[in-house]
């Protein structure tokens, strides 16, 4: 593993270039030799005001093939105010400020770079005429190295300073191309050229000014990055790290710094003993919350994620009123005491059903939005979708529209597709009153079953009404031990036990049978006839329900409660190191047993067929209905028809 030594950009070295830099933003001349210009986006202009005329394009034979780019003027801060205002707004003299302090980082790493390296030297001579020849492919070599880390340092620097003023806003621009290599003071003309088109092309107010700049920033850091994986003498800049302590910013080789923000949530928490009923869900909440915390933001990596037992995606259903919303509330709760108290940042986001857009394509640009803020290493993150039914269409439905199916399939990309990567610092929830309603294989890619069913027990509705009535009244309690039901240990032991034989009745009808043939479930190849026998009455019983539920298997041999002691002092397991607590949570395993792969099987399945007899009923009361309907509807006209 490499070790850096982390060393001061000084504030004076970085400030002697806003000169250049301000000189660069304010107008530079340059000759495209890659890129080509992009069409600029049409904005609402001044009467009298135009657009400058198309560039000629010879027609003589032999002179059509010849590139015809010429200098052209790039003005970059008059391009980002191109408006009717004479005012530059807020947001764009932001914009403006990073990108020059940005610029300023990127000279001054190339100054460390050259006086680390012998190319310092070499300019100087080269500036005196007298580079040695057996030199001049080194100093080549030298200029392209600096030149990738000055670009390198330039994106970098701009995404990590104006990251705070991104909103959810996208913009795809393409590829970075005008990427040159000759010297850096050239690659940054060439990366301002690049950067004024993509805002000529795609920029039409201020926060579409943001989005484009951060685009083009992270295309930059990729194209850079991937020229420099094989680029010579590169190694001084990659094994070093220089630290920005007024922006708290690390420059550290081919790596991006990422600013972690949270949000404030102003949301209403509820504690743990103001859920009532909904003891499993309540139970699995808690445990996530606690496995999230684990996350090692150095080596970007969950050891619960590791090891197979964590719960990137879960889907939380029941009846209207049953708890979902209290249940969110209670989680974020949770999950922002404790980035509190260990400093870390935390991120909660909704999505819901006002991001579904009229716009072609701007519903799947705010699905992407929102699966990039909460999937940020960065962070802890917690996202939601409530009522996902509304928000992602089934595939094939004409009752849904275009922008729910483009959020069915970014959710179905993000959650369970080929370049999904777990790292254990997010879990997404997706809330339903109407499961069966989502797309199956949406459904199918939540890992696990939440079952919102509030309270149930006479002694849980004693407890809600104690709770809910608050403490203006007189009124005795009367014989009840008040919250001794919720106590989690119990319940959930009860809870889980009632999953040793299946809830609906499709399900135990298949239990039954095969158990009569079979025998008890003791035996891996006994339970795996049980599996085919699920899937040949539900073909939608496929190997990714097999893998939720030995997933789910893996949650329970996990399923130990992590003290809150840890959770109240960092230092006793947060911020160890990350083989430790590793380590620390191995040795908290339990064995796996088949009573829990059963109640698993079990409470996956019942799901399914709850979800999937909850569907055919309401398509046969609905048919049931129009049948009555059209009886009523010939019945009333035979009736007028016999009194004419």
């Amino acid at each position: 593993m490499t070790t850096r030594d982390t060393m001061e950009l000084r504030e004076e070295d970085i400030t002697a270039h806003y000169p250049a830099a301000t000189a660069m933003l304010t107008g530079l001349d340059h000759t495209p030799r890659i890129a080509s210009a992009r069409a600029e986006a049409p904005r609402e202009r001044s009467p009298g005001v135009t657009v400058g005329a198309r560039r000629f394009r010879s027609t003589t034979p032999g002179l059509v093939t010849r590139p015809t780019a010429r200098a052209e003027g790039v003005r970059l801060l008059d391009r980002m105010a191109q408006d009717d205002d004479p005012l530059t707004s807020p947001l764009q003299a932001t914009v403006a400020q990073g990108l020059r302090r940005a610029l300023a980082i990127a000279l001054a790493v190339g100054g460390e770079y050259a006086r680390q390296t012998p190319l310092a030297e070499l300019k100087k001579a080269n500036l005196e005429g007298r580079l040695p020849t057996p030199r001049k492919l080194e100093f080549t070599e030298l200029l392209a190295a600096e030149a990738l880390a000055v670009l390198y340092s330039f994106a970098n620097a701009t995404a990590f300073l104006l990251a705070p003023h991104a909103s959810e806003h996208v913009v795809d621009i393409g590829a970075a191309e005008e990427l040159l290599t000759d010297n850096a003071p050239l690659a940054l003309h060439g990366a301002i050229w690049e950067l004024d088109q993509s805002i000529a092309a795609y920029a039409q107010d201020d926060a579409s000014l943001v989005a484009t700049v951060l685009a083009y920033a992270e295309q930059l850091m990729a194209s850079v990055a991937l020229r420099g994986q094989d680029a010579p003498r590169i190694a001084p800049f990659t094994a070093a790290s220089w630290r920005v302590e007024a922006d708290n910013l690390t420059i550290a080789g081919f790596k991006p710094a990422r600013a972690a923000r949270g949000t404030a949530l102003t949301m209403t928490f509820k504690k743990p003993n103001e859920v009532v009923g909904n003891h499993i869900a309540k139970h699995q909440a808690l445990r996530l919350a606690k496995m999230l915390m684990a996350y090692d933001f150095d080596r970007k990596l969950n050891p619960f994620a590791e090891m197979g037992g964590f719960v990137f995606t879960f889907m939380g259903d029941g009846a209207p009123g049953t708890g979902k919303t209290t249940l969110i509330q209670m989680m974020a709760g949770l999950l922002n005491d404790y980035c509190k108290v260990a400093g870390y940042p935390f991120r909660y986001q909704n999505f819901s059903i006002d991001q579904i857009d009229s716009y072609q394509g701007k519903s799947g640009q705010n699905a992407k939005a929102f699966i990039s803020n909460i999937l940020d290493p960065a962070v802890i993150g917690f996202g939601t979708i409530d009522d996902i039914d509304q928000i992602a269409g089934k595939r094939g439905n004409k009752q849904s529209s275009a922008g729910q199916q483009e959020v069915t399939a970014v959710f179905m990309e993000a959650f369970a597709g080929a370049n999904t990567v777990v790292r254990g610092n997010c879990t997404f929830g997706m809330f339903s009153n109407y499961p069966e309603n989502v797309d199956d294989a949406l459904r199918q890619r939540a890992a696990a079953r939440f079952l919102v069913d509030g309270p149930q027990t006479r002694e849980d509705y004693i407890d809600i009404l104690a709770l809910l009535m608050g403490k203006n009244h007189d009124i005795p309690l009367g014989a009840h031990d008040l919250f001794a039901a919720q106590e989690m240990t119990r319940a959930v032991a009860a809870s889980f036990e009632g999953h040793a034989r299946p809830h609906e009745e499709g399900l135990l009808r298949i239990w039954e049978r095969i158990t009569r043939e079979i025998g008890p479930l003791d035996t891996i190849a006994k339970l795996g006839t049980y599996l085919k026998a699920i899937q040949v009455a539900d073909p939608r019983f496929t190997g990714r329900a097999i893998k939720n539920i030995t997933d789910a298997v893996k949650v329970r041999a996990m399923d130990f409660e992590l003290p809150d002691e840890w959770m109240e002092a960092p230092d006793l397991f947060l911020f160890k190191p990350y083989d430790e607590k590793l380590a620390m949570i191995r040795d908290m395993t339990r064995k796996i047993t088949v009573d829990m792969v059963v109640q698993e099987i079990n409470r996956y399945a019942d799901s399914e067929f709850r979800y999937a007899d909850k569907s055919d009923e309401a398509a046969i009361t609905n048919m049931v209905r129009d049948f009555a309907r059209q009886e009523e509807a010939k019945r009333r006209y035979l009736a007028g028809k016999a009194q004419s």
